[in-house]
Order: structure tokens, then sequence, then C-alpha cells
């Protein structure tokens, strides 16, 4: 079933791609087509007609679509034909056959302008997403594969387009206590999101360090949130509200302790395909939100048997809908399904994301898994797609 899933995907891929490269061919061809047009029209055509149309469109279609050499050549064939054809038409010399040489001469000109701007504008927006790559990489760097013996992946997918990163967060890291992980989403968009983001993950990595306790790693980010939001202005649109979960899974001891404060539950999957939502026993206000009211912190403990998979997410995930306007639910879709590794998991949870809304995304979201290699557990195991069959 899951090799006939992947020949299906293939194939549609396939076609998808071979669909892509006719349409490219054609627009390639478009400005010699229309130069060819026009000639051929002027040629079968009364002399009051004229190609100029064509001539003129040629050479403003090359411009943002070739290089300055191909839009520069496109001009100068455009330019010829309408010389060439008034010279076989005996009308060099007319007022009309000067004026509509002027006018393709005057758009080759334009056009050599556009191309130029245009590529200006491209290379600027190379740079800057060069840039905001490596800020992503900065503030959210790709986890290890295996980090104190668990198999970690996560992914961050923009809700738009061509963005590196927003208001979601994740961050793993193995510290004396054992491994200890937050996932979080600040509230806000744009730039002081991304700040409020790096405010948290550097408390975070400092703190999961030093802290004896996930109360106290928790404490430290609340009191980093605050201390930030008076010095930033920045800070002020967010408030600082963030929702997180903070995770401890020390070694060896099959457990593992979460703190949420008003993060989506995370997910526990297990090896036969079961699955538990770790609900908080008691609700709590996201972090960054002290001064509206608070309580100690208590971390609260699940076992993490061999072969489980911790599913850590953010709203991006719960909230994406479909045509229908129905929520997209993860436990549900889940319950069940075998993977062989996180890796295998969050590429199936996302694909099926892109599938129930159709691929329009209206929200960031942040996957983050973390499986325990059970024992004498084999290299991969039985896969059933996350999609059922008859879906």
């Amino acid at each position: 079933m899951a090799r006939l899933g992947r020949q299906g995907r293939g194939e549609r891929a396939f076609g998808a791609f071979a669909a892509s490269a006719v349409v490219r061919r054609l627009v390639k061809m478009l400005p010699a087509a229309l130069i060819a047009v026009g000639f051929l029209f002027d040629v079968l055509t009364p002399p009051s007609f004229t190609g100029s149309p064509f001539f003129s469109a040629a050479p403003l279609i090359a411009a943002p679509l070739f290089t300055l050499r191909v839009t520069v050549l496109t001009g100068i064939a455009a330019t010829l034909a309408v010389m060439v054809l008034h010279v076989y038409n005996g009308t060099t010399w007319k007022v009309e056959a000067m004026t509509e040489l002027v006018t393709v001469v005057t758009v080759c000109g334009l056009a050599t302008l556009i191309n130029v701007v245009v590529r200006r504008g491209t290379e600027q927006l190379a740079s800057a997403r060069g840039i905001a790559e490596a800020a992503q990489r900065a503030v959210l760097p790709t986890p290890a594969e295996r980090i104190g013996g668990l198999h970690v992946a996560a992914s961050y997918e923009a809700a738009q387009a061509d963005a590196s990163i927003g208001g979601d967060l994740y961050a793993v890291q193995d510290t004396p206590y054992g491994v200890r992980l937050a996932v979080g989403d600040v509230r806000g968009k744009g730039l002081g999101a991304v700040e409020a983001v790096a405010v948290v993950l550097g408390a975070f990595r400092e703190a999961a360090e030093s802290e004896p306790s996930l109360e106290a790693v928790a404490q430290r980010l609340e009191r980093a949130l605050a201390r930030e939001g008076i010095r930033r202005d920045s800070l002020d649109a967010v408030e600082g509200f963030t929702t997180c979960v903070l995770g401890e899974i020390p070694p060896g001891a099959g457990l593992l302790r979460l703190v949420n404060r008003g993060h989506p539950e995370p997910l526990l999957l297990f090896a036969d395909g079961a699955l538990a939502a770790l609900t908080p026993a008691e609700a709590a206000l996201p972090l960054g939100l002290g001064d509206v009211g608070g309580w100690p912190d208590r971390a609260q403990e699940w076992p993490f048997p061999p072969g489980a998979t911790l599913l850590l997410y953010t709203d991006g995930l719960t909230e994406a809908r479909n045509a229908s306007g129905a929520f997209y639910d993860p436990a549900a879709r889940l319950l069940g399904r075998v993977f062989p590794g996180p890796d295998e998991l969050l590429s199936a949870l996302s694909s099926d994301v892109r599938r129930h809304t159709g691929g329009a995304a209206t929200d960031d979201m942040a996957l983050l898994a973390l499986a325990r290699p059970g024992e004498r557990q084999p290299d991969r195991r039985r896969t059933v797609p996350v999609v059922p069959k008859d879906d």
C-alpha cells in the first residue's frame, strides 16, 4: 500500500514537472513567435494594415523573462523586421512608416530599461532571501538527528510564500539533566515576533543548561520576556505573549516531564499505533503574562517507553482548515499509524496537512518529534500511510 502511494505521488510529481517544462518552452518561444506572426500578418495583409503591435510586444515580453542580451537581441530583431517590411512594401520614407519605426525603437528601449530594473530587483530579493535564510539558521538551527540517545526531527513551514522565519520556535539540547526541549508560538507577526523568538530561545538555551528543574526554566523564560519587553519597544507589540511547552527527558528513566504554558497539547505515539494526548492537569497562562496572574509551575510526568515518539507542534497544525471549515485533528489522523522514525512522521504529517487545506496555509507551523529507540527494534518498521486509502 505504501509503495503504491509513493508510486502515485511520483507519477503526479512527474506529470506536474512535465507540464511546467512545456510551459517554460512555450514562454521561451513567445518573443520569436510574436515577431514571426507580425511579419506574416504584415506580408499577407494590405499595406494599410501593420504588424507593429506584435513587434512592440516581443521585447516587452522578453524584458522580465530573459537576460539583458536576449532582450536587446529581441528588440533588434523587431526593429529589423519593421525596416525590412517597409522596404518590401515600398513605404520606407512615408510618415506612417517612420512613426511605426520610432514607436518600435522606443518600446525596445523601454524594454531594455525594464529588464535592468527587474534584474536588479531580483538580485536584491535573492540577497534578502539569503539573509533571511541565514537568520533562520542562526535563530532556529536544525537539530542533530540524534541527541541524548533520541532520534530527533524538526520542520518549519511558513504560511507566507517565500518566508523563512516567523513567530514559531523550537529547540532541543542535551543537558546535565537530560534532553530538554521547547516548542512555542509568539503572538504577533513580522520583525517583532522574530525578536521575541530570539529572546525566548536565547533564554531557554542558557536556562536549560543551568537550572536544575523544568519549572525553574519556565520562570527564567518568564523573566527574560518581561525584561526585554521593557527594553525593546518592538516587543510591546506582541506583549511578550508566548505559548510554550517545555520538556525534559531524563537519561534512562523511561519518562518525560512537561510544563505547558497555554500551548496545544503534545501527542505521544506508541510503537503499536496507540496514541495519547498529553493534556496538562491544570491550564496555565502563556509566558509573558506574569503581570496578569500566576502560580507556581508544576511539571507533569508521563511514561516514555521504548519505541514511542513524542510529537510537539504549534497551532498552525491544529488550526489548519479545509474547504468546509473543518479544523485538522492530528490525533484522529495519526491514531493507529506507525512510522519508521520521526523524519517519516513529520513528512507524512506535513503532506496530510497540505492535502487537508488544499495547499493553503494561514499560519506558520513548527513540528518537533523525538523518538526513543525500542529494544531490539529493527532499522525500519512497518509504515502505514497517514491518509486512509478510502479518504
